[in-house]
């Protein structure tokens, strides 16, 4: 994988307005589509590819195949064209993962610099079951508007919702954290 900066990455990185940190930041100036996964970790560090993962799913990043796999592709493509339509949705639905939002809210928390941020963080890192997790994911997002503007807490709300799998979104919707 070789991924590359989207027009948001570029965005971010001139108008210095998005959350991300300096690592982030780092990487998204070293995401050229010309350096590999194992490049980007030799420069950056062993944490480089869940930082990709994570900027993946939140649009800074695209991800580029390398160009030797391409040719096999190309010799099952005709088989594949007629389920390509029929496949669309379920990559969609990939994108969610319980695990990314559990990322993308730990690293917000983490650039609020309050105690509350630093409890809810800590509480959100300690949860092991899925449970847990949501339970954590509902009492950031209920305290998160006390700690940052609301036109913030909107845009990390929305962007949580899109990542959470439907399942824990509706668990969320039950406890009363989605109204907003």
């Amino acid at each position: 994988m070789q991924p590359r900066k989207t027009d948001l990455a570029r965005d971010a990185l001139q108008a210095h307005r998005a959350p991300l940190d300096m690592r982030q930041r780092r990487l998204l100036i070293l995401c050229d589509g010309q350096r590999d996964l194992s490049q980007l970790t030799a420069m950056i560090g062993p944490e480089a590819s869940a930082m990709v993962i994570q900027l993946i799913q939140a649009g800074y990043l695209m991800s580029t195949a390398p160009p030797e796999p391409m040719p096999a592709p190309v010799q099952d493509a005709p088989t594949a064209a007629s389920p390509a339509p029929a496949s669309a949705a379920p990559v969609t639905e990939r994108r969610r993962s319980l695990v990314a939002a559990r990322i993308y809210l730990l690293g917000i928390l983490e650039l609020q610099r309050h105690p509350q941020a630093a409890a809810l963080l800590h509480t959100l890192q300690q949860a092991r079951s899925d449970e847990q997790v949501v339970a954590a994911l509902g009492s950031a997002l209920d305290a998160l508007p006390g700690l940052t503007s609301a036109g913030y807490c909107e845009r990390v709300r929305q962007r949580l919702f899109e990542v959470l799998p439907e399942t824990h979104l509706a668990q969320l919707e039950q406890a009363g954290a989605v109204a907003g």
